[in-house]
């Protein structure tokens, strides 16, 4: 096995998605911090690896993944003892790749990012109604994704759950999840809790949360 580097923030949620894979998978690596703030992903040497300067990056031995979603399949096509982590049955990835298609476009690009870019790079002190409504739709996706089954992509744990694990986790701090109302998506949280190794997510979830409130946002009414 080649020398396994990862580079990222602990309150991101794509990095945490990585961290919990890395984990499951039992794999040795090194962590590189990468200061956002002081532009360090900009640097020609980051960039060189990585010409987006994102994070999470992943370099194993000569090469260099970026996208969460691409590193997390990789590592487990890869690393894995067996494929239950990302199936090989074109059908069961095929569940797997749309909620990890989902988890990108819908929960972290439309719900997530649409409001932290604003509050954390441009200032907005006011999170619009409809801002909101997004998050809220992607609680009703999820509890629906999960009737009837265990985890979010079927009755086994796979790197979906993973990956939607962290950002649902941070969007908690926009709104909470009533367990009433979502009792599947509660149950599932409360499943993945229990993981061994869910530490990794939970330390930069409440990171990701304090740097949140922080901002001092409200809701408009």
């Amino acid at each position: 096995m080649g020398k396994i580097i990862l580079y990222g923030i602990e309150p991101s949620p794509p990095v945490r998605a990585v961290k919990l894979t890395l984990a499951a998978l039992e794999l040795p690596y090194e962590y590189v911090t990468v200061n956002l703030i002081e532009k360090e992903q900009l640097s020609e040497a980051f960039r060189k690896k990585n010409p987006q300067h994102t994070v999470p990056m992943l370099e194993d031995d000569d090469a260099c993944i970026w996208d969460s979603h691409a590193i997390i399949c990789y590592l487990v096509s890869k690393y894995g003892k067996d494929d239950s982590l990302y199936p090989k049955d074109l059908l069961k990835r095929a569940v797997v790749d749309q909620r990890l298609h989902f988890e990108s476009g819908v929960v972290f690009a439309n719900a997530l990012r649409a409001i932290t870019k604003n509050l954390f790079f441009f200032g907005m002190k006011v999170i619009p109604k409809e801002r909101i409504q997004a998050v809220v739709e992607v609680y009703d996706f999820v509890e629906t994704f999960l009737k009837g089954h265990k985890y979010i992509a079927g009755d086994h744990l796979t790197v979906a759950d993973f990956s939607l694990i962290s950002t649902i986790s941070s969007l908690t701090v926009f709104v909470e999840i009533d367990p009433a109302k979502y009792p599947n998506t509660t149950a599932w949280i409360e499943l993945l809790e229990k993981l061994p190794y869910y530490s990794v997510n939970d330390v930069g979830s409440k990171q990701f949360i304090a740097a949140v409130k922080g901002t001092n946002f409200t809701i408009e009414q």
